[in-house]
């Protein structure tokens, strides 16, 4: 296979898997009240579902469609989040499992960025850059998050 369209498929799929993960926490925290926490969530979504679109659209403009993850790691990733967040649902907790994604995250990206470094197109490398760049600010935006127990009545 082309290392371009590897490389996309990887950033289709990191962003699927990211996109699709925070999806499911914003439900599982839907009736917060912490609407900071909440837009920060909202946010996260975003910026994954623009990689996601912007991975597709190169793989489309290369005749290819993007490979989905498979519908095992799905349910498992879902069965995962049901798991960590039935006796746990505060910002701290949410965050942290957040942390836990984008630090994978990043050892990822890094290690694919390395193995395609002058291999693929500089569009392509970039998109790379920005989904490092997205795990990376998300890791230092959870922070902000950590040690929040309960939620907080904004005015």
């Amino acid at each position: 296979m082309n290392a371009n369209i590897e490389l996309l498929n990887y950033i289709y799929q990191n962003a699927e898997m990211g996109k699709d993960t925070i999806k499911k926490l914003i439900e599982v925290v839907k009736d917060s009240n912490n609407e900071e926490f909440n837009n920060f969530l909202k946010s996260q979504f975003n910026e994954y579902k623009e990689i996601f679109i912007e991975a597709e659209n190169l793989l489309n403009s290369l005749e290819k469609e993007g490979k989905s993850i498979n519908k095992l790691q799905k349910i498992e990733a879902n069965m995962m989040i049901n798991m960590k967040t039935i006796n746990g649902k505060s910002p701290d907790h949410i965050s942290e499992m957040l942390m836990q994604g984008s630090i994978m995250g990043v050892i990822q990206i890094i290690r694919r960025m390395k193995q395609y470094k002058n291999q693929v197109s500089k569009n392509i490398y970039s998109l790379a850059q920005k989904l490092l760049d997205t795990e990376q600010r998300n890791l230092e935006d959870c922070k902000k998050f950590l040690g929040e127990q309960n939620d907080k009545v904004l005015p």
